[in-house]
């Protein structure tokens, strides 16, 4: 680990294959239908953990969820704060009307994020009910939005960052806060 920031891991691998486990098993409670599920990923490492959560459902309940991708860059109403970067091609299993959408992003933070995400996601249509997933709760809330899956709430202060290290990305795996 040759970081120049002090690194305190907040979950290690095995307290987040445990995190990932019980949410599944949330979803499985909470969703009775998951054949009208739909994992959508927020990019970065929600995509990745959106896959995560996606072979893990079909571990548990031999259901194949279906998954997307949608970028809620160019729906940002901070853009200028926090620039632009190369857009993800959104890929969403449509049509979306009448299904349950699940978000998937790994911190939440202003909820700036989400509420760009939800604003992309009704381009596309009308779903039934959307949820949203994250990993980490950090606080700070400028939006009144709230997961209804969270892996873990951690207090943080503004100048510090939470990152979710997986091993299919990045040959490690864990949360850690930098």
């Amino acid at each position: 680990m040759s970081n120049r920031k002090k690194r305190i891991v907040i979950l290690n691998e095995v307290e987040l294959r445990k995190t990932i486990s019980r949410l599944t098993s949330e979803i499985i409670e909470k969703i009775k239908n998951l054949d009208n599920l739909l994992l959508i990923g927020i990019p970065t490492r929600g995509i990745d953990l959106a896959e995560v959560l996606k072979k893990e459902l079909l571990l548990k309940t031999g259901t194949s969820v279906r998954k997307g991708i949608i970028d809620p860059t160019f729906y940002r109403d901070d853009q200028n704060r926090v620039g632009t970067r190369l857009m993800k091609a959104a890929d969403i299993p449509t049509p979306i009307e009448k299904q349950e959408i699940l978000l998937i992003d790994d911190v939440i933070y202003t909820g700036r994020t989400i509420r760009a995400s939800m604003d992309a996601l009704y381009s596309w249509g009308r779903p039934q009910r959307v949820m949203l997933l994250v990993m980490i709760d950090r606080g700070h809330r400028e939006l009144p939005i709230q997961p209804d899956f969270c892996g873990k709430k951690v207090p943080t202060s503004k100048n510090e960052s939470i990152s979710l290290r997986l091993n299919n990305v990045d040959n490690e795996e864990g949360v850690f806060l930098e």
